[in-house]
């Protein structure tokens, strides 16, 4: 204790004890990669309080976007499965290896994206490149949308798993739409206006900014 001089083995009696300033808490590094245009979001608490995420869109994405490479450590065995997951294996200097992440200081956020279980809510494919995986958006995901996985065809035969295909997207519009869930409109800080989607809000602020 500096005000009586004594070095003591707990809290000083007559002076009390500390003032404990913690540090700063930083995200893990998959955290800090995430694009600016996605989000993670809290999905479920399981016991433990392990959170199960999920990545959504923040803004329109077009198809053919491609995003990658996938980091993690190249193992082989996997340290941990998630069944919500995809499994992803690379060949490298003729070996089959797992693109194993343990945890989130050694991967990207592409390890939070979660494996799609039907054809309706896939959005992107994963592939093998050049000794990498990537994936890339298999239609245009709309905001509020979360980003789901599977394996592109070459790909699930190299990693002996089912393929699942995308449909061609059709000119032709179907004769009973469809009904969707409603999100929250996009508002214009300017105007007031709304818009149904963030990209009709994009080109709505560029008039605005064409005017200034």
């Amino acid at each position: 204790c500096e005000d009586c001089g004594k070095s003591l083995l707990g809290e000083c009696k007559l002076h009390g004890p500390l003032i404990r300033a913690k540090d700063r808490v930083i995200p893990s590094r998959a955290r800090l990669t995430l694009p600016h245009y996605l989000t993670l979001r809290v999905l479920e608490l399981r016991a433990g309080n392990q959170q199960i995420l999920g990545v959504f869109a923040k803004k329109v994405i077009q198809k053919r976007t491609q995003f990658g490479p996938y980091v993690g450590q190249l193992s082989t065995k996997l340290t941990r499965y998630d069944e919500s997951r995809l499994v992803l294996q690379v060949l490298k200097d003729g070996g089959k290896y797992f693109l194993d992440t343990p945890n989130e200081d050694c991967g990207n956020w592409m390890m939070f994206v979660r494996l799609a279980r039907n054809q309706e809510e896939q959005t992107l494919v994963a592939y093998q490149h050049c000794g990498e995986v990537y994936f890339t958006t298999v239609k245009p995901i709309e905001p509020h949308t979360e980003l789901k996985v599977w394996y592109a065809a070459d790909y699930a035969k190299f990693m002996e798993a089912s393929a699942v295909f995308i449909k061609e997207e059709s000119d032709v519009c179907p004769l009973s739409p469809v009904a969707k869930e409603p999100v929250d409109p996009w508002i214009c800080s300017s105007c007031r206006s709304t818009f149904a989607t963030f990209a009709l809000l994009e080109s709505h602020q560029c008039i605005h900014k064409d005017r200034v």
